[in-house]
């Protein structure tokens, strides 16, 4: 069964740091894409950060970078979102998903396969 488990998320404190875990399915890790993504109520889904297989490439959401970190383990199926210096405004349900891209695209309608998310809270 193809699955993407994400795990990680809680509540921090503004300033604070969490690291988000995706573990993959091993027939849905062999997409060159892995991707992060989150919704906040009422808002639509968002793109945060993708990496292709190999890291050779990486985008971010502007308002993440520096301090969001993606990476990959291919060895454990697994890719992380290292979120530093969190801001109330990260508040979301957060998404990790692959495509068979290799572009570390960012458009939400690329990915083909999706978690069920995890909550991250910040409070100010």
């Amino acid at each position: 069964q193809v699955q993407l488990v994400e795990s990680g998320g809680g509540l921090v404190q503004a300033g604070g740091s969490l690291r988000l875990s995706c573990t993959v399915s091993p027939q849905i890790f062999t997409t060159p894409d892995m991707g992060w993504f989150r919704q906040a109520p009422g808002k639509e889904r968002e793109f945060v950060a993708s990496i292709t297989r190999s890291g050779h490439m990486i985008n971010y959401l502007d308002p993440v970078k520096g301090r969001f970190t993606i990476s990959r383990d291919n060895t454990k199926n697994t890719v992380y979102l290292q979120m530093n210096s969190l801001k109330s405004e990260d508040t979301a349900v957060y998404y990790c998903a692959g495509a068979l891209t290799n572009t570390a695209a960012t458009n939400t309608r690329t990915y083909d396969y999706w978690g069920q998310g995890t909550q991250v809270t910040v409070s100010s």
